[in-house]
């Protein structure tokens, strides 16, 4: 089929012939400043591609397209998660102290899965030291990658 006769908006829908990237089956649960990144997102690829379309940049224009598409789906799903106000136990928002078995001491914020970046302290609810800390209390015992270790602090 001749592009001549694509309206010149389908990049916008997808028929741009890039794959649409993945959408995650889990809920999307975001922090406020993981909703506020995404809104920033949306800004920033919006305003891209509307310069690559100005410099009828077409595979520049294709693929922020894409991702704006993705983008758009993320914020369509976000399920904003106040900060939680109990340090109890785990859950989404929190930050957890383990001590692993080695002496090592880490800390992590559990957070939505576009905001994860366990190098900056983050990891996704849905990751598995997530999900082994999620609802446990200061001084339980939980298993990691093979290795034992103890919740110290929730904050």
């Amino acid at each position: 089929m001749s592009r001549a006769f694509v309206k010149e908006d389908d990049a916008d829908q997808g028929d741009d012939g890039l794959p649409e990237r993945p959408v995650s089956p889990h809920p999307n649960l975001v922090t406020p400043e993981g909703l506020a990144a995404i809104e920033a997102e949306l800004a920033s690829l919006a305003a891209g591609l509307a310069a690559a379309r100005i410099a009828d940049d077409r595979m520049t224009a294709a693929t922020l397209a894409r991702d704006l598409r993705y983008w758009q789906k993320r914020r369509a799903s976000a399920e904003l998660v106040s900060a939680p106000t109990d340090g109890a136990t785990v859950q989404f928002g929190s930050t957890v102290t383990i001590l692993r078995e080695d002496g090592r001491r880490q800390s992590y914020r559990i957070v939505g899965e576009d905001e994860a970046d366990p190098n900056a302290g983050t990891v996704s609810h849905v990751s598995p030291l997530a999900q082994a800390v999620i609802g446990r209390s200061v001084g339980d015992e939980i298993a990691i990658a093979g290795q034992e270790a103890e919740i110290v602090a929730i904050s």
